[in-house]
């Protein structure tokens, strides 16, 4: 298993490996699955800043990790968004803790100060993830989302990455943070 970054390539096969997430499950709140050319579109949304990244087992798409803009205006571009999705058959074989390793040593790399990552509750394997990887729980939505005709809450969890300035120094491109992955 390599950590490699995801290319517009890969779309096809991370809309597949989402899918289940999406349609029969509630770890997603979307409620229709994206199709591929919508997953190229969002892995190319991550433009210079947001990296997505993928465990490619022998050419199979085993998982990805990804980060995003945590919210939209300024003040927040020092914090980043996280998620990491494996398929089912290889849950628990450290494939998440690949990913997440080297999406948090990348986003440390890139100056972003911290990581949040959105979990539907209850959700132990994922909790206990982030847990290993440095995440703390932060908080709770209390029952904001709606899906397979229940309330689900959300919660909240935090890491600290690179060390915060003041003046904060501008994240950089992920290619020119000096971490060589595959792709």
């Amino acid at each position: 298993m390599i950590v490699r970054f995801a290319a517009s390539d890969d779309a096809a096969a991370i809309a597949a490996l989402y899918a289940p997430f999406v349609e029969g499950s509630a770890v997603s709140m979307e409620d229709s699955a994206p199709t591929p050319e919508e997953m190229a579109v969002r892995i190319a949304g991550g433009g210079e800043l947001y990296p997505w990244l993928v465990a490619d087992e022998d050419g199979r798409v085993a998982g990805f990790a990804s980060a995003s803009r945590f919210r939209p205006r300024q003040g927040y571009r020092f914090t980043v968004e996280t998620s990491v999705y494996v398929v089912p058959d290889r849950q628990g074989a450290g494939l998440g803790r690949a990913l997440y390793t080297a999406l948090i040593d990348l986003l440390v790399r890139q100056g972003f100060t911290q990581a949040i990552a959105a979990l539907t509750e209850p959700n132990p394997g994922s909790a206990g993830l982030h847990r290993a990887m440095g995440f703390k729980k932060c908080g709770t939505y209390g029952q904001v989302g709606w899906k397979l005709d229940r309330w689900w809450d959300i919660g909240l969890w935090q890491c600290p990455l690179a060390p915060q300035r003041t003046p904060p120094q501008e994240p950089i491109p992920y290619r020119d943070a000096g971490l060589k992955l595959p792709g």
